[in-house]
């Protein structure tokens, strides 16, 4: 389904989740609701390319999936003496306003609540794991597909779906028919669904450097949520502290690949090609959240705001950053964030002019990074291999480094991580 609504662009980007939102409340089940816009938009994709209008997408879909769904039930009541109840829905889906001039009735039935935050906040469920929460939104809010899910996440397709099937499983035993939250009850899935939001972010920041359409920049994706999440929350200090977050990553995506498609370390990234006005805005959120609270997406917004704002990579306040990861380790303790605070650690290490106490702190962030290579989890412990080359390559031992680029060249999961690897490993 994805490859073929390619075409449609922001226009499905946009509609997707309207569409899951509006069917998953007419039938009532998550699983519908995938299965009927699916279908709906492969018939859009087929209608404009006979020459259709379709006027608004999101309702004409929306009309469409009711009316596939309708059809199935009825052929299922024949066979269980309902018919008339079907027969009703159908003339309530008849009466509602044509689809021709653009408008579904969504606003008036559902409130004002953002489609997508209406299904991410459905799809946080406390009942289910932080994997099942992050696949069910990246399928739901974002419509990637199967496939695509599964080369975001790094894992086989086989897994993605299983992933998929226990989290909507789990989902429909613990709340039953669709339901989006009460305010009350969405306050408390908050800081669930900004660490989903962040998740989704995440994923495009590792594996998404250079998106060639708008269904693989989730950067994109995520920056549009997290506005509407700070439109609905704009006083909460974590909100904003994720939407800078978010700006000032995709800020500094340009330059993040060389002309044959490798990653380009931090140091060599040519910071005049970063979005000005984006770092402007997210230095602002990040100002605004250190204002309000010390969580951990106000504290990542600050470390990204360091990185953002510094001329050179020389002129970065390493003192600062690492400080500022120490209280990220005590606020959220992640072995991604180990990791990012032994990186900072050895640039302001390398930093200072050769001596024994230098060669004594290179030591042992290698000893710590050596830890997390062998007994962490799988990103963090990728992570801490590419940390171990990298501080091998800065001090001089380039043998060694080239033998650890080699075998990272065979275990990373993104092509242009690969290629700055196989690079490194040639040299």
């Amino acid at each position: 389904m994805n490859q073929a609504v390619t075409g449609l662009g922001d226009d499905f980007a946009d509609a997707w989740p309207r569409v899951v939102r509006a069917l998953a409340g007419y039938t009532g089940s998550i699983d519908d609701a995938q299965e009927y816009a699916a279908e709906a938009f492969a018939r859009a994709v087929a209608h404009t390319g006979d020459g259709g209008v379709l006027g608004s997408l999101a309702a004409w879909c929306t009309a469409v999936g009711k009316r596939a769904w309708i059809d199935d039930r009825r052929r299922l009541a024949a066979e269980q003496r309902y018919a008339h109840r079907f027969a009703a829905e159908l003339a309530t889906v008849e009466s509602e306003p044509d689809v021709a001039d653009g408008t579904s009735g969504l606003d008036s039935r559902y409130g004002v609540l953002d489609d997508r935050l209406a299904l991410l906040f459905v799809a946080c469920d406390p009942a289910l794991t932080e994997q099942a929460r992050l696949v069910l939104a990246l399928r739901l809010v974002c419509g990637l597909d199967i496939a695509r899910i599964a080369a975001h996440l790094g894992i086989q397709a086989t897994a993605a779906a299983a992933r998929l099937t226990r989290a909507k499983r789990a989902l429909a035993e613990a709340r039953g028919r669709f339901r989006v939250p009460d305010a009350p009850e969405r306050l408390v899935r908050l800081p669930v669904v900004l660490a989903s939001v962040a998740g989704m972010f995440t994923v495009a920041h590792r594996d998404v450097l250079d998106p060639r359409t708008p269904l693989d920049d989730l950067g994109r994706q995520a920056l549009s949520i997290a506005d509407a999440l700070v439109a609905e929350y704009p006083d909460d200090a974590e909100v904003r502290g994720l939407r800078a977050v978010i700006r000032l990553g995709l800020a500094r995506r340009p330059g993040r690949l060389d002309a044959g498609g490798a990653a380009v370390p931090l140091d060599e990234v040519d910071r005049g090609r970063w979005d000005r006005p984006l770092i402007e805005a997210g230095l602002a959120d990040a100002t605004a959240a250190a204002d309000r609270g010390d969580g951990r997406f106000v504290l990542e917004a600050a470390i990204a705001g360091l990185h953002s704002s510094a001329p050179t990579f020389a002129e970065t306040d390493w003192d600062l950053v690492v400080a500022f990861y120490r209280a990220l380790e005590r606020a959220w303790g992640a072995p991604s964030v180990t990791v990012a605070r032994l990186v900072a650690e050895t640039h302001r290490a390398l930093q200072a002019p050769p001596s024994g106490e230098r060669s004594a702190s290179l030591r042992s962030i290698e000893r710590e990074l050596q830890m997390l290579a062998h007994e962490s989890t799988p990103y963090a412990a990728l992570d801490a291999r590419l940390a171990l080359a990298d501080l091998a390559w800065r001090n001089g031992q380039r043998g060694r480094a080239a033998e650890q680029y080699a075998r990272l060249a065979e275990d990373v999961p993104t092509e242009p991580v690969r290629r700055f690897c196989q690079q490194r490993a040639a040299c």
